[in-house]
Order: structure tokens, then C-alpha cells, then sequence
């Protein structure tokens, strides 16, 4: 019923579409990008209810207060706390290679505002554990959600997240002048 609903409203009622030729294993990474404003995040979560998946993301620990900090949980949340450095990054990779199923959400940016210096640790994991990081695209002017890439770390960062950040330049957020994939040598 859920599902359903979900998949009325974004499809039909919102115009959304959906353009993804991309196998999703048992584990994996999703890339998410752009992200330029909350909207992203309803976005994200209409689709993966609509399409049937269930992914945890990462989200900055300041919106994990009461009420909303139990409801993000139960949805998948994974609180960080930005300013400390904790081994995170090797945490996740430790329980991606440990579990059967693993799926985890990260927007590179890292933030809502504009940011050429996009986080790494999406990639860390992912090489680590050995998984696929899947590249999702949301185009706010096409209403498209797009993953029609993915790649498998080799510890080549520069080569792969020039690759990746190419994958994301045409595509256009809800505040495009918040985006960029910074300078491409």
C-alpha cells in the first residue's frame, strides 16, 4: 500500500521518472548528487519506497534531536558528527564486508551548499569493503532520478572521482547555483 502511494506521488502526481540501468547487488554505494536542498532527501526517500529499497544514508548528527532523531534512525539514519574525526569511514567498511547486505547513501558534497571539495569517504568504503558505488543523479529539470553508471574502486582516487564528478556535471539540483563539481584537470 505504501509502495503504491509512494510511487503515485512521485511518478504521477510530482512527474518524476526514472531512468536506472544499473544492477543493484546485495552491497553496495549510492552516490547521491546533486544536493542542494532538503527536498533532495523527500525526493530520495518517495523513490526508494516507490521502487522498494531500503538504504541507510548519512546525515549530520544536528538533525537527530527528539522526535526527529528516533524517526530518522528507523529510517536509516546514521547520525555524524562533522567536526570530530572518528574512524567512521573504517567502521562502515568493516560492517559492509561483514554483513550479506549492505546498502548506504552518501551525497559527496557532504553539504547543501556550494562545495568543489567533495568528501572521499563514500569511495574509502567502498574500496575497502569491495562493493560497487552506484552514481545517482537527481535533475530537478528534467524531474529524472538517473543511475546509469557504476564503478568498483581501485584505489586509482584521482582518475575514479574525476570519472565520477564527470558522471554528475550536466545534472541540475533544486538550486543549481549550490552545485559544481569543482575544476577538472
Amino acid at each position: 500500500m505504501l509502495r503504491r502511494f509512494c510511487s503515485w506521488l512521485l511518478y504521477k502526481h510530482l512527474g518524476w521518472k526514472k531512468n536506472v540501468s544499473v544492477d543493484h547487488p546485495d552491497k553496495y554505494i549510492i552516490c547521491l548528487a546533486p544536493h542542494t536542498s532538503n527536498w533532495d532527501f523527500a525526493i530520495g526517500q518517495l523513490y526508494a519506497k516507490a521502487e522498494g529499497l531500503k538504504s541507510n544514508f548519512l546525515m549530520k548528527k544536528e538533525w537527530f534531536f527528539w522526535p526527529l532523531g528516533s524517526v530518522f534512525r528507523a529510517m536509516g539514519g546514521i547520525p555524524v558528527w562533522r567536526s570530530k574525526h572518528t574512524s567512521m569511514t573504517d567502521n562502515l567498511a568493516n560492517e559492509a564486508s561483514k554483513a550479506s547486505v549492505f546498502h548506504l547513501c552518501i551525497t559527496p558534497e557532504g553539504t547543501r551548499s556550494l562545495n568543489p571539495e567533495w568528501k572521499k569517504g563514500f569511495y574509502f568504503i567502498a574500496m575497502k569493503a569491495e562493493i560497487p558505488i552506484l552514481l545517482y543523479g537527481l535533475d530537478y529539470k528534467k524531474k529524472t532520478i538517473q543511475c546509469t553508471k557504476s564503478l568498483i574502486p581501485t584505489g586509482n582516487l584521482e582518475e575514479e572521482m574525476k570519472e565520477i564528478k564527470l558522471y554528475f556535471k550536466d545534472f541540475k539540483g533544486k538550486h543549481p547555483e549550490k552545485f559544481t563539481i569543482g575544476t577538472i584537470d
